[in-house]
């Protein structure tokens, strides 16, 4: 889908003293555009942990399968098949399938608290491309995210009539994939030791693995030729998603590549460093639309 106001994307109406939220008035439709026609391993968000800058991010986690709960909304009593030992301290934000169903939903019970230690659904082999057979692939699995690689129009000054005209659409000429693991392992076994100084830990870098402790499958990028799009598109899921022309290492381990170190404001004056991504930048883009 394109973020177009033709499809309903919209940005909020600053309305400090606003006193109801009605789409009609409070958003403001608009096609997003990126702003910049340049970006780099150095262009930041750096109140964020990925390092961001035109990208695509997608966030998983937050469901796990439940029986019971204490309350609509509370913590699991009786947890399914993510804990066979029972239910843990991030089974939290848990609802029945009774619950589910009344709002029109699919009946199936569930958490969507942090899933600290990865043993939620999103880390299990439910994932597009995770069998090797296309068949029971895609008769146990939703089909896959997709999308094509951005693109940015510049500005042509049109001398004869004295106003400006839009140019060409063009593609950046490198991507990079980029997973903010390290960030969220704290509650692992070991746990990832991420400050590399201001503080610092006592041991940087050791326990920050990918794919996380606990986490049977970890989704990652692929390329393929698009179905209905023409040209390369990019996929999400596992390495066996029919028409796949690029895994980038098969696994989310080769795919996101190494340890980001990267800087941070600090309240006393001096930069942290901390370890809050695992980070891995191409040489070129490997999905233009002409590919």
């Amino acid at each position: 889908m394109v973020s177009s106001a033709a499809n309903g994307f919209a940005e909020i109406l600053f309305d400090p003293t606003g006193n109801n939220c009605d789409f009609a008035t409070h958003n403001i439709p608009y096609d997003f555009h990126p702003m910049y026609a340049t970006s780099s391993e150095h262009t930041r968000v750096p109140w964020a942990a990925h390092s961001y800058n035109i990208a695509f991010s997608d966030e998983i986690g937050h469901f796990e399968y439940c029986n019971t709960v204490d309350t609509q909304g509370g913590m699991c009593t009786a947890a399914s098949i993510n804990d066979p030992a029972g239910a843990d301290a991030d089974d939290v934000g848990c609802f029945t399938a009774d619950f589910a169903a009344s709002f029109g939903l699919v009946p199936v019970g569930g958490c969507l608290g942090e899933d600290d230690d990865f043993d939620g659904v999103p880390y299990q082999l439910v994932w597009p491309g995770t069998f090797k057979s296309a068949k029971q692939d895609r008769l146990l699995h939703s089909q896959s995210v997709q999308f094509t690689s951005p693109v940015f129009k510049g500005r042509e000054d049109d001398d004869n009539e004295g106003e400006d005209k839009e140019g060409e659409a063009s593609e950046y000429s490198r991507v990079g994939f980029e997973t903010d693991l390290p960030r969220i392992e704290f509650s692992t076994t070991p746990p990832c030791q991420r400050f590399i100084s201001n503080p610092a830990d006592p041991s940087p870098g050791s326990g920050c693995v990918n794919p996380p402790p606990g986490a049977p499958f970890y989704p990652f990028y692929s390329t393929a030729r698009g179905e209905e799009t023409e040209g390369c598109v990019w996929h999400l899921g596992g390495a066996y998603i029919p028409g796949t022309t690029n895994t980038f290492g098969g696994n989310s381990t080769a795919e996101f590549g190494s340890l980001l170190p990267l800087a941070y404001p600090a309240k006393n004056g001096a930069p942290s460093f901390r370890y809050n991504d695992f980070r891995r930048v191409l040489n070129t883009n490997p999905c233009r639309r002409d590919d």
